[in-house]
């Protein structure tokens, strides 16, 4: 396995496995002025990530240092206008930090407050924004990894663009494993990170965006070093320069991730993979004798939930111990109402992995031993 080289596995929604080669590319140091990394690294960068998320015409992408959440909130603190309004939908702790960021950053907003295991109710979308004349916006998470769920985003971006506001879609655990066009679903600002489905390391996040829409944020942002125009802008007139200091090593890692993206087969393979080792962990969990949270039919490829098991006997901490014992992290739970935890299968996992971890699970279920 090419991971050997690694203590163990990380089965969690980022940061995740990644491959020796990916980790390899961090070895040598870059000059932020050179031509060789800014145009021939960041520039095609940019322009791979256009290409992965839209065949459309009139996309640009930009990459900002920092957390998948510091570029959530310069997108939304760049993007949204001091007399516009933000219609947050919250069914998960990410969607709750939509909503976190907008009331830090004093944007007029409203939330949906959903349950974890909730999906969003089209009809109360559109009541909302059809009786509130002020929103101006609407945010979403598509993957929400506080369950795992794969949210509407095909049916919210159509309501959305059905009453002309601007969709900005938190993509953060699913663009690069999940198939989707941006141009299609008429998104007009999307978010991920270096650290999730393309299998980079973390250091950066990166936003595409409606080239259009982007261009009438200029002046907007709250923050200085959170301004996503300014940064577009710097990047755009000097070749993939970034404002402020550039995070070399784990960009070139992200090159090296891109690359090995399109050998795999680009994101219809790796989603593929990812579908394939979800079967696999439900399948055999199931087996086990764990349940799933969430029925099958809201499940993402991503991340799983499963319930905690009801045996006085059981503790996480110690499953989790013995687990990373034997080359595997997974992950505690993050639902309010749930006892549960969570396994994701994206990274560089794969099918045989996944065998394995089952296999010590199975021998690892001490509260099973305890009762007999």
């Amino acid at each position: 396995m090419e991971n050997s080289t690694n203590q163990y596995l990380l089965l969690t929604p980022g940061p995740l496995t990644t491959t020796k080669t990916v980790r390899e590319a961090m070895l040598k140091d870059w000059c932020t002025w050179d031509d060789d990394y800014n145009k021939e690294i960041v520039e095609v960068i940019r322009t791979k990530l256009v290409a992965l998320a839209t065949h459309h015409q009139g996309y640009t992408s930009v990459l900002m240092q920092g957390s998948g959440s510091a570029s959530v909130e310069a997108t939304i603190g760049t993007v949204m206008p001091e007399n516009g309004k933000l219609l947050v939908i919250n069914n998960g702790a990410y969607g709750k930090r939509i909503g976190q960021i907008a009331q830090y950053l004093k944007i007029d907003h409203h939330i949906i407050e959903l349950s974890e295991v909730e999906q969003p109710d089209l009809e109360h979308i559109a009541a909302l924004l059809d009786s509130d004349s002020a929103i101006t916006h609407v945010a979403m998470v598509h993957c929400e990894t506080t369950t795992g769920m794969l949210n509407p985003i095909e049916a919210v971006c159509k309501l959305v663009k059905s009453r002309n506001k601007i969709m900005i879609l938190d993509a953060m655990s699913s663009f690069g494993g999940i198939p989707m066009d941006l141009g299609e679903l008429g998104v007009d600002f999307m978010i991920s990170s270096a650290n999730k489905c393309i299998q980079g390391v973390p250091g950066f996040g990166f936003v595409i965006a409606k080239t259009d829409e982007l261009l009438k944020c200029q002046g907007q942002a709250r923050s200085l070093s959170l301004d996503l125009y300014d940064q577009w802008d710097c990047m755009e007139k000097n070749h993939g320069k970034w404002r402020f200091t550039s995070p070399t090593h784990t960009v070139r890692a992200f090159y090296q991730a891109m690359l090995e993206l399109e050998q795999e087969g680009g994101v219809a393979a790796r989603y593929q993979r990812y579908v394939t080792n979800q079967r696999i962990l439900v399948e055999g969990m199931e087996t086990l004798g764990f349940r799933c949270l969430l029925s099958q039919s809201l499940h993402s490829p991503i991340i799983t939930s499963f319930y905690s098991p009801s045996d006085t006997d059981y503790d996480f901490k110690h499953f989790y111990s013995l687990l990373k014992a034997q080359g595997f992290v997974i992950y505690p739970g993050k639902v309010s109402n749930a006892d549960c935890f969570r396994i994701g299968n994206i990274g560089d996992v794969h099918n045989d992995d996944i065998y394995r971890l089952i296999d010590a699970i199975r021998r690892t279920m001490f509260w099973h031993k305890a009762a007999s």
